[in-house]
């Protein structure tokens, strides 16, 4: 009888939905408007968050100036769930208008400018609304994650327990918890915490994000009775240097799986995880756990992968025990070379030095401090990101990627820039990623790129479709700089520090 009536009242929306599709320009009556709010709400609670931001939509049309506030929250919601993050901080920004004091609506809009890949702008928000009402939850978690990015863990996490002690009921922060967790190596709880964050979830049975969330909970209880990402105390205290070789602008060094033969791994900060392939992975042992989402460059956008543990991982003198590892298993098929296995320092919870003249990797958890020309902000988030501005108007994140070759944007921050069609050339290019080919990629020459310091001008930007990364990750990836951005320099990525430094090698071309 439940499910009856549930279906009777879909089906009597969508009725009016259909009826009032013609009139979203226009005002609709408080009635109709809070019959598209409450159907809003219903398929926000069934996770179909796209036809939810039409029902509220609908629902702005209304003259009750609550009902409007209401509807435009939970358009603003269901917007961030769908990767529609320009649309989210729109309405943020209208929101903020209508209600300039009110504390959700503060709390609400630095979230949109967190989607939009703002880090900072939504950061001093949340700071500011904390002064005011320091029980607010919801900017409490804003305020965990954005320590989280700036490597203070510790402090992450005690916001992050502030603000579930307040908000018990909000998964989202119980999400946010268990990614804290996770880069403190406590898999047994950040397992908890992604248990509690299904629980929480509407449609949980059915939910891709539950689905996820279990295949996550799966794989940090197979950890159970090990430490995860072990290196023994003495090892952790020193540094680790390595010779490499470049190769198609490539880093490349050699490291054991298990005890086997050395082999080529690429240093490729543009992937959260240590990668290997189906062919290494049954070689050395390496058991698949479970699957998980892996997002990237290439049309195949999402790709699903295996997630499993190496019981070891050698890399000159530095061995790292119990890491987790994906497996690209399916392999992409149509690419111009095999993919091979890769590392990152990073997803070790290290830092590191690129000296590319004499090429050489240094790996530790405590860099010594070093005089250098160019100090970057940086925050990670699954990946290590440093902001710049694009054509002195556009600020954007852009991942750090030693694996990658070119500069780049995303083709949404190329669409902000607001570019006449007719004097701007696009240059078609043919681009393979993580996920394949990236057809509609093209090049955008004459831009203007600023890094503090660092100053390109008249530059070719590469334009990619990094719209499957950022739904992942929940926040619109601005771009992404690989070789050609730090080759001349000695590069140190500095956990504790939170910084990017870059050292000129003598003779190395200036960006200019």
């Amino acid at each position: 009888m439940a499910s009856r009536s549930l279906r009777l009242t879909l089906c009597v929306a969508a009725g009016i939905a259909a009826c009032t599709l013609g009139l979203r320009a226009q005002k609709v009556s408080n009635t109709d408007a809070e019959v598209q709010y409450q159907l809003g709400v219903l398929l926000s609670g069934e996770t179909r968050y796209e036809l939810a931001v039409d029902a509220f939509d609908r629902a702005t049309r209304a003259d009750d100036p609550d009902l409007v506030n209401r509807a435009r929250n939970g358009k603003i919601q269901a917007a961030m769930r769908t990767a529609q993050f320009a649309l989210a901080r729109q309405e943020a920004e209208r929101l903020r208008v209508d209600a300039p004091l009110d504390v959700d609506a503060r709390t609400l809009h630095a979230d949109t400018l967190w989607a939009a890949g703002l880090f900072d702008e939504s950061e001093a928000l949340y700071r500011d609304v904390l002064k005011e009402a320091p029980n607010a939850s919801r900017a409490r978690f804003g305020s965990a994650r954005a320590l989280a990015t700036r490597s203070h863990l510790d402090d992450a996490l005690a916001e992050a327990m502030t603000a579930v002690s307040l908000a018990p009921r909000d998964g989202e922060i119980h999400a946010e918890l268990g990614s804290i967790y996770e880069r403190l190596h406590r898999f047994d709880d950040a397992a908890a915490s992604y248990t509690n964050y299904i629980n929480l979830l509407p449609n949980k049975d059915h939910s891709d994000k539950a689905a996820w969330a279990r295949a996550q909970v799966k794989f940090l209880q197979a950890f159970e009775g090990r430490v995860p990402v072990e290196v023994q105390p003495a090892a952790a205290a020193r540094l680790h240097t390595v010779p490499f070789k470049l190769v198609r602008d490539k880093i490349v060094v050699q490291a054991r799986i298990n005890g086997g033969p050395l082999q080529d791994f690429i240093l490729d900060t543009g992937s959260e995880e240590t990668v290997v392939s189906r062919e290494v992975a049954e070689k050395r042992g390496v058991k698949p756990i479970t699957y998980t989402l892996s997002a990237g460059v290439g049309e195949v956008g999402l790709r699903g992968l295996q997630l499993a543990r190496v019981d070891r991982l050698e890399i000159g003198d530095l061995e790292v025990r119990n890491l987790p590892v994906l497996i690209k298993n399916p392999a992409l098929q149509g690419i111009p070379r095999r993919e091979g296995e890769s590392f990152s320092p990073l997803s070790l919870g290290m830092s590191m030095v690129i000296d590319y003249q004499r090429q050489m990797l240094t790996i530790g958890r405590t860099l010594p401090t070093d005089d250098t020309d160019i100090r970057l902000p940086m925050r990670i988030h699954r990946l290590a990101m440093v902001r710049g501005l694009v054509n002195s108007t556009q600020p954007a994140y852009f991942v750090v990627d030693t694996g990658g070759q070119v500069i780049s944007i995303s083709t949404d921050t190329a669409a902000d820039l607001k570019l006449p069609d007719e004097s701007v050339r696009r240059i078609p290019l043919k681009v393979y990623g993580t996920s394949g080919w990236d057809r509609d990629a093209f090049l955008l020459p004459g831009q203007n790129l600023d890094f503090e310091r660092i100053t390109y001008r008249n530059l070719p930007l590469v334009v990619l479709n990094l719209r499957a990364p950022s739904a992942l990750l929940g926040f619109r990836v601005g771009g992404i700089v690989g070789h050609k951005f730090l080759a001349n320099y000695r590069v140190s990525m500095d956990l504790v520090r939170s910084e990017l430094r870059l050292h000129r090698i003598e003779g190395a071309p200036r960006a200019e």
